[in-house]
């Protein structure tokens, strides 16, 4: 192989880069910041569009003005760079337990940067509990295989869906526009016996669901990828993180999840925002909530929707609470109101989620600068506390500090809180210990202090 292809990553929430490090996530794609990211020697990098959080006509919109400006982006890049990314493949990370805009973000990528020989459906995501095996995708719980179908991450009121068998998970999301017997397999003894025959004679942007039980599954599938693409045959995919892993070829990040806390700025103690509600999280946090020099602050969200002008108030209430909780050692954790409320339209329900995700941004700009650290709870309000609590225009990834939870830094110069190590903890990775245990691992003090 002459040259890797570079892996641009279009992420709908920042947490697909939780399995891989030392790389740059953009909160932003215009065209000079999509440069930093082609220019940096990582051959990997994240643009965190935040799709899905957004209504389908404006995910795609979003996807739209990323590929235009990627165009340009790497178009300028040949003209003043020795080397080439004119070889690229374009991954469409979405790790929502198929939620997610598909297959509109793909159909836009397809149409803005191809044409493509294959996409590939690729949803295994093993931190996170979940495998693809005869092409039916299940998630482990307590222990036990389980169809998706039959979780309650199926039931999403704006992503829901009926089926676990990926054909049929396609052909009902593309309104049969694919039909599940076109779709092509690639089940584990195909993987593992090598797949580049089969990819070489891909064409015509074929519709491809790839099984996956461990990750050796996608690292034997991921080099015959490489091997094809640098070959001419050119790749999308939708998938989840662990793929990336394949793809990016990483060794070891270069500070242990367990030795963290040599990240926490002067050994004081963090902060957390919560925003996700689904039923994992809440375990976790009611486990969180019982630890020592621990403080939970609950937001009341139903207030916000039955008294807009309580903003202001519910605002100033809990930055004056966690402002006492810091000056006193402790850690201050702001978390909504666990109950989800009942919207008759999606759209409502994300404009809700706009004003909910507001308030607490508007926390994490009011949080005391000198907290040692920040973790977020939920991919889409994680994605917002990078690109709007934080006001960042990059972020460099150091590692995970538990599996599928990265940890970002800001810059030395950033205005409010330089060198902070953020937390971007996805809703549904984790067990019911998993944000005590991000707690614990920034609370013991590291050998030394490396901020």
């Amino acid at each position: 192989m002459t040259q890797r292809p570079k892996i641009i990553v279009l992420d709908d929430d920042p947490t697909g880069s939780q399995t891989v490090h030392s790389c740059l996530l953009l909160t932003r794609w215009d065209v000079e910041t999509l440069r930093i990211g082609l220019t940096n020697a990582a051959p990997i990098f994240f643009v965190l569009t935040n799709t899905r959080a957004l209504a389908p006509e404006a995910a795609a919109q979003v996807t739209r003005e990323v590929c235009e400006n990627l165009k340009t982006a790497i178009a300028a890049h040949q003209e003043s760079a020795a080397e080439s990314v004119q070889d690229f493949l374009v991954v469409s990370r979405s790790d929502s337990t198929l939620r997610g805009h598909y297959p509109i973000e793909t159909d836009v990528i397809a149409e803005a940067l191809g044409p493509f020989d294959a996409h590939f459906l690729v949803p295994a995501f093993f931190e996170g509990g979940r495998i693809t095996r005869d092409s039916v995708h299940f998630l482990m719980v307590n222990g036990v295989p389980t169809p998706v179908h039959k979780t309650e991450f199926a039931k999403d009121s704006v992503f829901g869906y009926s089926h676990s068998y990926l054909p049929d998970y396609v052909a009902e999301k593309t309104d049969g526009k694919i039909a599940a017997e076109v779709v092509e397999r690639f089940v584990l003894s195909d993987l593992r016996a090598g797949s580049l025959e089969r990819l070489l004679k891909l064409s015509h942007n074929q519709c491809v669901v790839v099984d996956a039980e461990q990750q050796s599954d996608l690292d034997q599938f991921a080099q015959n990828v490489l091997v094809a693409a640098v070959q001419g045959k050119r790749f999308l995919f939708r998938s989840a993180a662990s793929l990336l892993t394949a793809l990016a070829q990483l060794p070891p990040q270069p500070i242990a999840a367990e030795q963290m806390a040599r990240y926490v700025r002067d050994q004081q103690p963090g902060a957390f925002i919560v925003g996700s509600h689904v039923k994992k999280t809440t375990e976790q946090l009611c486990h969180l909530l019982k630890q020592p020099g621990i403080t939970g602050i609950e937001v009341q969200v139903s207030s916000l929707r039955d008294a807009p002008d309580a903003y202001g108030a519910i605002l100033k209430e809990t930055l004056a609470t966690v402002q006492a909780v810091h000056a006193q050692g402790q850690t201050p954790v702001v978390y909504t109101s666990r109950e989800e409320l009942q919207f008759a339209e999606p759209e409502t329900r994300l404009q809700f989620g706009e004003r909910v995700s507001a308030l607490l941004m508007d926390v994490v700009k009011g949080l005391p600068p000198s907290i040692g650290y920040l973790v977020s709870k939920g991919g889409i309000t994680s994605n917002d506390v990078l690109s709007t609590g934080l006001n960042l225009r990059t972020a460099w990834l150091l590692g995970q500090v538990i599996a599928g939870c990265s940890v970002v830094q800001t810059t030395p110069e950033h205005s409010l809180f330089p060198n902070l190590p953020v937390v971007l903890f996805p809703g549904n990775v984790g067990d019911e210990a998993g944000l005590t245990t991000v707690y614990q691992r920034f609370n013991v003090a590291g050998e030394q202090n490396i901020c």
